[in-house]
């Protein structure tokens, strides 16, 4: 018989509805993919029996209250609500709720938080001397209001120890699947990825945005093209001259247009693009550092070290060892 991981979802009023089904739809896929093997059993909590409204309207129906949650648990999952200010969205802290997920957590083999969840967690004790994330919109208010708490609002989710914390919305995908490969695997989380037809198994140490992004649109759709044409050839021939070619400009007229368009250098945006893709590979391959620097069109590991060091302050090998997901 398949061992039953028995994972509780926190639901309560305007919890955000995708943090709360994307991660049980990972859970399915993964029963799915292994037969039934994977052994999933996904029940929702919530403060009270009966139905529960999110944030989108959308009403859920809890298997459990707060009060009727016991036993061993092997995930504990607890999203967020916001309440959307002048000043943007402030994460609702319910004392009902904090108090209940200090009293769940010794019960489980792991705690994760998605999106604003952290803020339940930290408030809770569980992120005290830790390192966590969140969405980006709230990560300010989450460092202001617990200091004892690190702060990182970049990476799509983060672990210390057997407490996990991801960032916003769709990033609840990417933390299901990264607690479905600690437990069957890469090759099943991959599995599961492709029939949600993930484009990319985003790896905890990946930016919140990618370089694409982390920038506004073009205005002029020759520049988009060029941007995906740049993502798609990293190990090419991504030199000013070769692009401006390819624009049928002028190196100098298109270093302005370029510019003018995406804020920056054609040459920083390329070494940001290329830096991305060696991230993504020492966060989920063991390829030697020369292959990563080829792949990546960085050419040498001089190279690759340099760029890391200018881009993220570190080098390929510390990179690989705080960031490495797969076993």
């Amino acid at each position: 018989m398949s061992k039953i991981r028995r994972v509780v979802i926190a639901v309560f009023p305007d919890v955000d509805l995708l943090d709360v089904t994307g991660p049980a739809e990972v859970f399915a896929l993964a029963n799915r993919e292994t037969g039934g093997e994977a052994g999933y059993l996904v029940q929702l909590a919530g403060p009270t029996p009966g139905v529960v409204t999110t944030s989108a309207g959308v009403r859920l129906v809890t298997d459990l209250s707060f009060a009727e949650v016991d036993g061993v648990l092997d995930t504990l999952l607890v999203p967020g609500a916001v309440d959307l200010r002048p000043g943007g969205p402030v994460a609702r802290i319910d004392a009902d709720v904090v108090a209940w997920v200090r009293d769940a957590a010794p019960l489980a083999r792991r705690v994760a938080s998605v999106c604003v969840g952290a803020h339940l967690l930290a408030a809770a004790g569980l992120l005290d001397g830790k390192t966590a994330t969140t969405h980006w919109s709230t990560a300010a208010q989450l460092a202001a209001d617990h200091p004892e708490v690190t702060v990182d609002p970049d990476p799509i989710f983060v672990r210390c120890g057997n407490v996990w914390t991801g960032a916003g919305i769709s990033a609840c995908m990417d933390l299901a699947l990264a607690l479905v490969a600690e437990d069957l695997g890469e090759e099943i989380a991959l599995a599961v990825a492709r029939h949600l037809v993930m484009y990319l198994k985003r790896q905890g140490g990946q930016s919140q945005f990618s370089v694409p992004l982390s920038r506004p649109p073009a205005g002029r759709r020759d520049i988009d093209e060029l941007r995906m044409h740049i993502a798609e050839h990293l190990d090419g021939d991504l030199s000013a001259a070769a692009l401006a070619g390819r624009m049928r400009l002028s190196e100098r007229h298109f270093a302005r247009v370029f510019r003018q368009e995406t804020g920056t250098t054609p040459a920083a945006y390329v070494e940001a693009a290329r830096v991305e893709a060696a991230r993504r590979l020492l966060e989920s391959t063991d390829q030697a550092l020369e292959q990563v620097a080829l792949a990546c069109g960085l050419g040498s590991v001089e190279t690759l070290h340099r760029a890391l060091r200018k881009q993220i302050g570190t080098t390929p090998a510390a990179y690989r060892r705080r960031f490495r997901t797969t076993v």
